[in-house]
């Protein structure tokens, strides 16, 4: 007699959310969703180095992702040398794992092509606001997770570098950007030297909602989604130790109050602005 699949999508969800879901039987035989919800940051790679050619075609995948009105305002820059990754790394400084990084590609919001389009077509741009900034960053963070999902579905391990942002202006220089283009996330990319950990997230009650935003019983749910994370997943360490008093139970929203209790990237907006975007 066959034996019957194990429920492995919903094994999955079920790790991350206290009210996961009941799965479809229908999805449970979906590898590629199995990867996504099983998907976790990797930091940590082998000492192999990723073919090129798988690195073009996980970014032409990538790029086929949804894009607003097919403006395609979004381009991947591959740190094919290990000099500019170095020096990559030694901008985002506090997060020694990046060295380690086989590849790192950088994905990049892209308005400078569209303003050329307008300069060859004698058409004035006469959308210099917000938008034309928003635009182009969602459409390099859709390319972010569709690469993602597509390396991770081939062997690799990935981890977003928001870091790069920490100074936007050193980054764009030693990429080369150009008026309109900046750095909206780094991605390192390897092959992975152990399994990555799924992280738990707060419940789908205060995160998915149907027809109207709801945040009834939210601090509650934090509360408990602290402590039932910390111990899954307890904190190497404080945050800021020396400005905050001890916690016997430190957890997810400790962490993410004390990360957001100093100022982070405040000189972004003028580096936007400096790369002439108007952001009214």
């Amino acid at each position: 007699m066959a034996k019957t699949p194990q429920p492995v999508l919903q094994h999955l969800l079920d790790a991350r959310y206290t009210d996961a879901p009941r799965v479809p039987q229908t999805d449970e035989r979906n590898v590629l969703v199995q990867s996504m919800a099983a998907r976790g940051s990797c930091r940590s790679f082998l000492d192999r180095p990723v073919p090129l050619d798988l690195l073009k075609t996980l970014s032409a995948i990538a790029l086929a992702a949804p894009s607003k009105s097919d403006l395609q305002q979004r381009d991947i820059v591959l740190l094919s040398s290990e000099t500019v990754r170095r020096q990559l790394a030694d901008l985002v400084s506090g997060q020694a794992w990046v060295s380690g990084a086989p590849m790192i590609a950088m994905f990049c919001g892209n308005n400078h092509r569209q303003r050329l389009l307008h300069e060859w077509h004698d058409v004035p741009f006469a959308n210099d606001h917000l938008d034309a900034f928003f635009n182009a960053s969602v459409d390099a963070a859709i390319a972010l997770s569709a690469f993602v999902t597509a390396a991770e579905a081939a062997g690799l391990g990935c981890c977003p570098i928001s870091a790069v942002r920490n100074d936007a202006a050193a980054v764009s220089d030693l990429l080369g950007l150009p008026d309109h283009v900046f750095p909206v996330a780094g991605l390192a990319i390897g092959y992975p030297a152990g399994p990555a950990q799924m992280s738990r997230r707060l419940p789908l009650q205060h995160t998915l909602h149907i027809d109207r935003y709801d945040e009834t019983g939210l601090q509650s749910a934090v509360k408990n989604y602290d402590t039932a994370r910390t111990a899954a997943q307890p904190y190497q360490r404080p945050r800021y130790p020396e400005s905050f008093p001890a916690t016997p139970a430190y957890g997810w929203s400790d962490d993410k109050v004390r990360q957001y209790s100093r100022p982070e990237r405040d000189s972004f907006g003028a580096f936007v602005r400096a790369k002439g975007f108007c952001l009214d």
